[in-house]
């Protein structure tokens, strides 16, 4: 990369994307994968073709996007369409993120990845790996006020993330989320500081 990367990362309702938000009010080059994810699938995306190719087009919604309910259903009735879903996206998202890490300009770039420890595709990317945490319990109340999910169906999708405890251990850098979003913005610039201070001095 032509500047150093932070990769973001963190469980479901942890606050990733608030962090990511002040990070980009401090003029860091933010680049998000559920973003391009989103493009990539969005009318005219990307990958459209081939997800109509090996899907059909009963999972293509009115406006060409891609009807994410009826893709939904599909991957959680059957794990092999999960595969061959994520065979499609996952290069293709990769491959836009590279290339927009490499015209970013800035001091350093924060990549948000939300499966980032799931992955090894992105571990060469990055000068650091840093984890938004907060508890379970705070994670589901977020996740079910938010989305109107239920507890179950919070705690099942934190299932299949890798676990707090792991993630923890495999973070260079940890912003503690537990409280309020001014807590959260202030311990964001703390670490926008530290990177300005250690990253770009490494790359000198």
């Amino acid at each position: 990369m032509a500047i150093p990367v932070v990769g973001l990362t963190g469980g479901i309702g942890s606050g990733k994307s608030a962090a990511a938000d002040r990070f980009a009010e401090l003029g860091v080059p933010v680049i998000d994968t559920d973003s391009i994810a989103h493009q990539l699938t969005g009318p005219g995306g990307a990958a459209m073709t081939e997800i109509v190719r090996v899907f059909g087009p009963g999972v293509v919604a009115g406006d060409g996007s891609l009807d994410r309910a009826a893709m939904r259903a599909r991957v959680f009735a059957e794990p092999e369409e999960r595969k061959r879903l994520e065979a499609i996206l996952h290069p293709a998202i990769h491959a836009e993120s590279v290339r927009r890490l490499q015209a970013a300009v800035g001091d350093y770039a924060v990549l948000v990845v939300p499966l980032l420890f799931e992955s090894d595709r992105y571990a060469p990317l990055l000068a650091r790996a840093l984890v938004v945490d907060c508890s379970e319990e705070v994670q589901v109340e977020r996740v079910m006020r938010r989305s109107k999910l239920s507890a179950d169906a919070v705690r099942a999708i934190m299932a299949a993330q890798l676990s707090r405890s792991e993630r923890l251990r495999r973070a260079d850098d940890v912003i503690d989320n537990s409280g309020g979003l001014a807590e959260l913005r202030l311990q964001v610039d703390a670490k926008h500081s530290y990177y300005l201070a250690n990253l770009v001095k490494a790359m000198l």
